[in-house]
């Protein structure tokens, strides 16, 4: 069992809710969110082995149900050692439009609790629910509605920690999955936290765990008991400091809501390396034509465009230009990002991976400006929001690109799949 899985295998569940006062804070974790997603339109695969992700040699897996989990299988694995690991799994594409629906419904209801919601992810949020105890009851009440929402709602489960720092609820979520819910009482949080594994805290990445190890340090518990700096010797003066601190449960951040998209793409890991200019450019329209119509749905433009482009080697180069004027069109991202793989001079050069970014990201406004082609902006702006609708009511393979139908008609790769560094 690796040590990610370790940190969140799902353990028993809780018994009754303990203490609140002084618990605030929530944290929101949907439970194997991709694949719970998909369980909607697929119910006869419940119960069993499921695995989202990129099905081709260089496939990742993006999530694995809890069947899949119990074979070892988890989240940024080769597709490869997945299926060995579990030969029996059903495996399914990749479908951001259905997850970010879904998502966008949830965060929905985490507003109509408390304008403090923090998003971290599609499916993880803070909540900090201190000014709607008077209105829904007491965290832990609060917690429980949630819970039985999504439920209701979106036809998913979500596992909530209460805790009364985001750090503590965080681990509580963990702790409590799938679909549990763990209170973690403000003067419980030692007994809570100091025999949890040092890898637990937050900063403790594979490098610093050896490190403890070598110290001896295996708890949360023995790493409180050293000077601060021992540790700070050891780890450094930030690092040290840091886990001081939340060894005995100490976190001051406060939930942040509306945390701005620094930048919105996508990317695509080939199944085999590819040289050929047209392949390439048709990757990039297909990348651009989702980084538009999520920048749309986010209701951001973006004055950056970005090409990334990973070698066989996996050296990877990465080109960017800015803008006149902001732009949420696909039409505009792609032009730019074509020009950028032609300037980096590797039109025959065989790659494994291209991506494409927007960056510098503002709210769209009325109408951002920048055309492409010396072409009309207003039918462009009309088509794409067009396909957007269309994407939304019957799923976004409904309408693409021309040049994106005669590949598939031609069965010459990959359509629209998703992949992973």
């Amino acid at each position: 069992m690796s040590r990610k899985q370790q940190l969140h295998r799902p353990g028993p569940q809780p018994g009754p809710p303990a203490d609140d006062t002084g618990c605030a804070i929530l944290h929101v974790d949907m439970d194997a969110f991709f694949v719970s997603v998909e369980l909607l339109e697929r119910p006869e695969l419940r119960g069993r082995p499921v695995i989202v992700g990129g099905a081709g040699p260089r496939g990742v897996v993006s999530a694995a149900s809890y069947e899949a989990r119990a074979f070892g299988v988890h989240s940024a694995m080769p597709m490869t050692r997945a299926r060995r690991l579990c030969p029996r799994a059903s495996v399914l594409p990749v479908s951001h439009g259905k997850y970010s629906r879904v998502s966008a419904a949830v965060f929905e209801l985490f507003r109509s609790i408390t304008p403090l919601v923090e998003g971290l992810s599609l499916d993880e949020a803070f909540l900090d629910v201190a000014g709607a105890r008077r209105r829904l009851g007491r965290p832990a009440e609060i917690a429980r509605m949630v819970r039985e929402q999504v439920r209701d709602q979106q036809g998913i489960t979500c596992s909530v920690g209460v805790a009364s720092t985001k750090f503590i609820a965080k681990l509580a979520s963990t702790r409590c999955k799938p679909d549990g819910l763990l209170v973690v009482p403000a003067d419980g949080v030692v007994d809570f936290l100091h025999p949890l594994p040092v890898a637990s805290l937050w900063g403790v990445g594979e490098r610093t765990e050896q490190t403890l190890t070598r110290l001896g340090l295996r708890t949360v518990g023995q790493l409180a008991q050293v000077p601060p700096a021992t540790l700070q010797r050891e780890l450094g003066t930030a690092l040290g400091a840091h886990l001081h601190e939340l060894a005995w449960g100490r976190d001051p951040r406060e939930v942040v809501p509306h945390t701005p998209d620094k930048s919105i793409g996508a990317e695509e890991t080939f199944d085999t390396d590819v040289a050929d200019p047209e392949v390439i450019r048709r990757s990039l329209l297909r990348l651009a034509d989702r980084t538009g119509a999520r920048l749309r749905e986010s209701g951001n433009a973006g004055r950056t465009v970005g090409v990334k482009l990973r070698m066989a080697d996996f050296k990877t180069i990465t080109r960017a230009r800015t803008l006149s004027e902001p732009t949420d069109l696909a039409r505009v991202i792609y032009v730019t990002a074509c020009e950028l793989y032609e300037a980096a001079g590797l039109e025959r050069v065989p790659l494994r991976l291209v991506g494409v970014r927007v960056e510098n990201l503002g709210p769209a406004g009325e109408a951002p400006r920048q055309l492409a082609f010396d072409e009309p902006e207003r039918g462009w702006r009309e088509a794409e929001r067009a396909m957007d609708q269309v994407a939304h009511r019957f799923g976004h393979g409904a309408v693409r690109p021309a040049a994106l139908v005669r590949r598939a008609a031609d069965g010459d790769g990959r359509d629209g799949r998703d992949g992973r560094q």
